[in-house]
């Protein structure tokens, strides 16, 4: 059997939410021990497509205790991020210990024991950081198994130059199929559409010098109807009416379908140009695939040679804390940062909010807030430091 190891922490998923949370629980004391599924921190970083940037300014970007250098710019690269989190372990000297998927997360002993393949680790405290976008998602669309030209999720997409020469159609319009759908444009494919189900919300990233992340941190106290009506007027001086190209503004505004819908707005990064250029085609959302043909709402039948569907991804963390009521809305805590639930005392989430003050910012304040209710309630306990392992009692024989 294999030995069981014994921490006072134990942190799930060694991307910015998991790395910022360790380094806050060691600086205050607390032996915390990050585990990773995949080979190196930052997994997720690292597959997404090559010429990502953070949307958020690098001076509102850093983690708490570790500062993004100058030399990234002013919009951090994908590779500057993946940089930048393997300094972070260097500079706090954090304990990250890869490829060691957790498979289990069960109740014991007033902690937690944690379950991987090559043994099971005990911990008072649990920091559960395993991603927003942990696994791809792709609708069930009717015919999609038999749809004779290629098929993929965006999260398989790094650079337009298999695409070619090709017909491509995004599906989603997030910020993910956006961004794609303008590599593919200027990559050289052929021809691009983006399948627009619900058009969005767009806004620049950054207006008259000041990044659009400064003003969600300003707003993000506010009313939503205000700051809808902010975004909208906004909007209507800053952005060229895009109706004819099938992307009106939206009834529903911005704020309101950030809490309501968890949808950020399109941060432009090109979008814009691209659709009044004709580079890419917004056409009407995907109702299914027939052999060559996809369907798409109106009746309207195209033949893209390839289609990449950005339509998310879904946090997946039913099988490890689904049983104790700590999930809601789209599979989503429904407790963050310092808070806990009933159920799972001790059990913190982070990383799974999509605020418009920016992730890493909110990571930032989050890491420390939950080092913070550890330590708070270690000294409330009086019992610091890791549980005690106990090795199972062999049964005494019958009759003795």
């Amino acid at each position: 059997m294999p030995a069981v190891e014994s921490r006072e922490a134990i942190v799930i998923g060694a991307g910015p939410a998991g790395l910022a949370t360790a380094a806050m629980l060691k600086k205050r004391g607390i032996d915390a021990l990050v585990l990773e599924r995949d080979g190196a921190v930052g997994s997720s970083w690292r597959k997404h497509y090559d010429r990502l940037h953070l949307h958020t300014v690098r001076w509102l970007s850093h983690l708490p205790g570790y500062r993004l250098s100058r030399k990234h710019g002013k919009w951090v690269s994908r590779d500057g991020v993946i940089r930048y989190l393997e300094g972070y372990v260097r500079h706090h000297g954090l304990d990250v210990r890869t490829q060691t998927e957790v498979t289990g997360v069960e109740r014991s002993d007033g902690g937690w024991r944690i379950e991987t393949p090559g043994g099971d680790f005990l911990a008072r405290y649990v920091v559960v950081a395993t991603g927003y976008n942990h696994t791809p998602f792709i609708p069930d669309f009717p015919g999609k198994e038999g749809f004779e030209g290629e098929l993929a999720h965006a999260s398989t997409y790094r650079n337009p130059e298999p695409f070619r020469g090709r017909d491509v159609l995004v599906v989603g319009s997030g910020n993910t199929g956006a961004e794609i759908a303008v590599d593919l444009a200027e990559g050289g494919a052929s021809r691009v559409r983006l399948a627009v189900r619900t058009p969005p919300n767009i806004v620049l990233r950054e207006l008259n010098g000041l990044p659009n992340q400064v003003t969600g941190v300003l707003f993000r106290r506010f009313p939503p109807k205000f700051v809808d009506a902010i975004a909208r007027n906004t909007r209507k001086m800053a952005i060229p009416d895009l109706s004819e190209y099938g992307l009106p503004i939206p009834e529903r505004g911005v704020y309101t379908r950030v809490l309501e819908d968890d949808v950020i707005p399109v941060i432009d990064v090109g979008l814009i140009g691209a659709v009044q250029r004709g580079e890419v085609e917004v056409v009407g959302g995907v109702e299914g695939f027939d052999g060559r043909d996809v369907l798409l709402a109106g009746g309207e039948r195209i033949q893209p040679e390839a289609v990449i569907v950005a339509t998310g991804w879904r946090r997946a963390l039913e099988p490890l804390v689904g049983r104790y009521g700590v999930l809601g809305k789209k599979g989503r805590p429904v407790v963050h940062g310092p808070e806990t639930h009933p159920n799972a005392p001790h059990m913190y989430f982070i990383g799974y909010s999509n605020p418009i003050s920016g992730m890493f910012r909110e990571l930032n304040i989050d890491s420390r807030r939950i080092a913070k209710a550890v330590e708070n309630d270690r000294r409330e306990a009086g019992t610091p430091g890791p549980l005690e392992v106990r090795e199972p009692v062999a049964a005494e024989p019958a009759g003795v």
